[in-house]
């Protein structure tokens, strides 16, 4: 069992999204020069400043403590406890000029992830949940919504294009049986799981920091997330990601996606 998240952690886990927003808040909606990674996804200046402002916090304070970041890849990855940071989740959102990306911040106990962090710096709003708390946004508690018909539920993902080959017809499967299908907003579409506004969000090609700091802030909010399966996510989880609000309808999801 782990223990419940120590208010220690908590604090710092605030500082880290403290001391990324005002670095994404200086280059939001400028011309930053934009690089494309090995996997064709672009980053910028904000997204390398960012995380490395918040591995040399994590450095001082914590030692012994592993990282695994997106532009920095992993240190101390067999440490008890990983800190996984995602400076910009939604880095092609942030380059338009949309406040709809986050910086994720979570913190892995011996692989399981018992606190994370969405912050939204521009629109000042920050989701943090914590194994045994309850999820706030912006230090109020959060509940997610029930929804027990999928017929009525709104489902949210990313991007249609994630979604390739047998995955793209099991995801129009699972669209067609909800009331509405949106896209778009990377991270803050589970925040907004988290409160209330809508029912699913399904993905298809997320990696693990993309996907740990959402797993405590969706469950402490009374959701769940896991993979097509229905299995928890773990490092070795394959990047199809469920999240739901009511889990009563989570064999429904995983029943359409595995037809």
């Amino acid at each position: 069992m782990v223990n419940m998240c120590h208010q220690e952690f908590i604090n710092f886990a605030g500082s880290l999204a403290d001391v990324a927003g005002p670095i994404l808040c200086r280059h939001f909606r400028t011309s930053v020069p934009i690089d494309t990674k090995p996997d064709q996804t672009p980053v910028s200046i904000a997204d390398r400043d960012a995380e490395q402002a918040m591995r040399t916090l994590i450095t001082d304070r914590y030692p012994d403590h592993g990282i695994l970041g997106e532009e920095y890849g992993t240190d101390r990855a067999d440490a008890e406890y990983v800190w996984v940071l995602d400076p910009i989740d939604g880095t092609k959102a942030y380059l338009a000029g949309k406040p709809l990306f986050g910086t994720l911040v979570a913190l892995l106990q011996n692989g399981i992830p018992i606190l994370g962090v969405i912050d939204q710096p521009i629109l000042g709003e920050r989701w943090l949940g914590a194994s045994g708390r309850q999820t706030t946004f912006n230090g109020t508690d959060v509940t997610t919504r029930p929804c027990a018909n999928l017929e009525k539920a709104t489902l949210n993902a990313t991007s249609p294009d994630m979604f390739e080959g047998t995955n793209r017809t099991q995801f129009v499967e699972l669209s067609k049986k909800v009331a509405m299908t949106m896209y778009g907003g990377d991270c803050y579409a589970y925040g907004l799981l988290a409160s209330g506004h809508i029912d699913l969000v399904v993905e298809a090609d997320l990696k693990p920091y993309d996907f740990f700091a959402l797993v405590p802030v969706v469950s402490g909010a009374g959701g769940r997330m896991t993979d097509w399966q229905g299995n928890g996510l773990n490092m070795e989880s394959d990047g199809r990601i469920i999240a739901t609000g009511d889990a009563t309808v989570l064999p429904q999801i995983t029943g359409i996606l595995n037809a």
